[in-house]
């Protein structure tokens, strides 16, 4: 599995959410509760993609050392 490519592929993913972040927190016409709503679903986005990628480089990294022997 390639785990940088996977990271870097997520990363464009995360950089696209936070120009929708910055989209919405300066969008003069949307009162406190629209701005909230709005970024509710693009906070947990955001984290589930980083808490993804952090799953998969534990499994990489379980993985590598049990090709290793790490765990005999």
């Amino acid at each position: 599995m390639d785990v940088a490519f996977i990271e870097a592929k997520i990363g464009e993913i995360v950089t696209e959410l936070e120009k929708e972040v910055l989209e919405v927190v300066s969008d003069q016409s949307l009162d406190k509760k629209q701005t909230n709503l709005r970024m509710k679903p693009l906070k947990s986005t955001k984290q589930i993609l980083l808490n993804a990628i952090e799953s998969i480089k534990m499994v990489e990294e379980v993985s590598r050392k049990e090709r290793e022997g790490a765990f005999d």
